[in-house]
């Protein structure tokens, strides 16, 4: 092997190691998703969330997000906001989760969330861990990563990315698909 086919080899093994571990180690489709319950909160009120009991109800879009209040969050959380009467409508659930306190949670879930869907404390990053949606760079805190995940509790859908503009659009496109085959 000659001095630049080694190095080109170096630097795609580079690149490949630089792509998010979270992309990378995300649950795949067809794969159970862990079931858990957990304090969460909407329109301020906490309750206990459990994905069994939600997933009676149809497909549940499960996002985890970073920290409640920052930007990215607040923007995604506003756009998952405005779409949850269309998911509604196709009979899923739209549950965020992140690494915040409940009392956190309450006044994220009427501020950024309008009282529209729940939000879930993963005190511990319990759930973000079984789910592979740690943030590699600070493991108690989680990726951007969208699941939808199916009433059998398989994982339809994923999408990662810290840029939370398309998480609505690929999450609603993917129960739209769900909804069609399931007709």
């Amino acid at each position: 092997m000659n001095l630049k086919t080694l190095c080109l080899s170096m630097g795609a093994s580079l690149l490949l190691a630089s792509v998010s571990s979270a992309t990378l180690a995300a649950l795949a489709v067809g794969a159970p998703a862990p079931d858990f319950s957990t304090d969460a909160a909407r329109a301020g009120v906490a309750f206990k969330f459990s994905l069994a009991e939600t997933l009676k109800k149809g497909p549940v879009v499960l996002y985890f997000y970073p920290k409640a209040f920052t930007s990215g969050c607040t923007i995604e959380a506003h756009n998952f906001a405005e779409a949850t009467p269309k998911f509604n409508a196709l009979g899923a659930t739209v549950v965020g989760i992140s690494n915040d306190n409940i009392d956190t949670l309450k006044k994220f879930s009427v501020e950024a969330c309008r009282d529209k869907f729940a939000v879930a404390a993963d005190s511990g990053a319990k759930i973000m861990k079984q789910y592979d949606a740690a943030l590699w760079i600070k493991p108690d805190m989680a990726d951007r990563i969208s699941y939808v995940i199916s009433p059998e509790g398989k994982v339809l859908y994923v999408f990662s990315s810290l840029n939370p503009d398309q998480h609505v659009e690929n999450t609603l496109k993917a129960v739209e698909v769900w909804r069609a085959s399931a007709r």
